[in-house]
């Protein structure tokens, strides 16, 4: 190991300690039950910096999960102890920590930078007890840190996923948060076989499942029958979810299969199957609402999916001493 590893992980390991974890190990937290409430989670539209006041904004839409701030960084210790603070006051969990860069960049030194910056977000995460730091595995596209390439369905791609993900835990060696890898209909891991495969390989303790149904979602066949696709993500993952996103789909125009993203309850997605699924989590797996347009697109989708959870008899528990 380099000095500069040395360094770097005395670094991460020095700013997670002075911002003071206090989020339960998840060995300690009790399992859902019929009495215990999931959480739901998405973006806000109040502006301010107050961690008070924005954990408080959050219990107001009803959600108990939130995304963690934009702007914080893992070298912002008095920050951090203050949301971990005021968070915790209105049980509000930090389901995520975006890391949203290219691991598998051709450009070795930006493929560098990137994962330097994906071990930093995971470093911020644990220091937040987040619930996890989330990136997709990359691409061997040229220029779209996402997109599509033929090398991203290949067992090189599957091997350098392994090791970057090994990298990344093994540098900030995570107690609390996890590290995830969310499913993408063009890359590994797409399927929940490829990602019990992946978690087999990466054979880290800290790494985990963030569920993303919508993005396994990638034929007619699949969307048509989603309800047993969930099924089945759930089933075979289940152990290591820690965090999911909500989404819906919907057919687009055209002759070729165009998949689009809806607001949730405007599209195919079975979300009766999805939330009795949710509920049945050894953990209360944050459930986050994302890429919609404007508050008013959350607010419908936020809505919708609480409707659903109460005509289930289930609850995420939107009222606070």
């Amino acid at each position: 190991m380099t000095d500069h590893a040395i360094s770097r992980r005395t670094m991460l390991s020095t700013a997670i300690a002075a911002a003071g974890v206090v989020a339960a190990p998840r060995s300690l937290r009790a399992a859902p039950s019929a009495s215990m409430p999931m959480r739901l989670g998405g973006p806000i539209f109040v502006k301010s910096t107050d961690p008070a006041i924005l954990a408080k904004a959050h219990r107001d839409l009803g959600y108990r999960a939130a995304y963690a701030p934009s702007d914080l960084a893992v070298k912002d210790t008095d920050r951090i102890a203050a949301f971990v603070t005021e968070f915790a006051a209105q049980d509000v969990t930090i389901a995520e920590v975006g890391a949203w860069k290219n691991m598998l960049d051709p450009d070795s030194e930006k493929r560098s930078q990137n994962l330097a910056y994906v071990t930093d977000r995971l470093a911020l995460a644990e220091a937040l007890g987040a619930r996890n730091c989330v990136d997709i595995a990359g691409s061997y596209h040229p220029t779209v840190w996402y997109g599509q390439n033929p090398k991203n369905l290949s067992e090189e791609f599957f091997n350098a996923t392994v090791e970057n993900c090994r990298k990344v835990i093994d540098a900030v060696k995570p107690v609390h948060a996890r590290f995830t890898i969310e499913m993408m209909p063009w890359a590994l891991p797409s399927t929940p076989d490829e990602y019990l495969r992946l978690i087999k390989a990466v054979d880290r303790k800290a790494f985990g499942v963030h569920l993303d149904v919508c993005n396994t979602m990638s034929s007619p066949a699949r969307l048509y029958n989603n309800a047993a696709v969930i099924h089945e993500c759930f089933t075979k993952l289940g152990p290591w979810i820690v965090s999911c996103h909500a989404k819906d789909l919907q057919w687009g125009p055209g002759v070729q299969v165009n998949i689009q993203e809806v607001i949730p309850g405007t599209g195919l997605i079975d979300y009766k199957t999805l939330l009795r699924d949710l509920s049945q989590l050894p953990v209360d797996a944050p459930l986050m609402l994302e890429h919609l347009k404007d508050e008013g697109e959350y607010t419908r989708g936020r809505e919708y999916i609480q409707g659903v959870a109460r005509s289930l008899g289930l609850s995420f528990g939107t009222s606070i001493a």
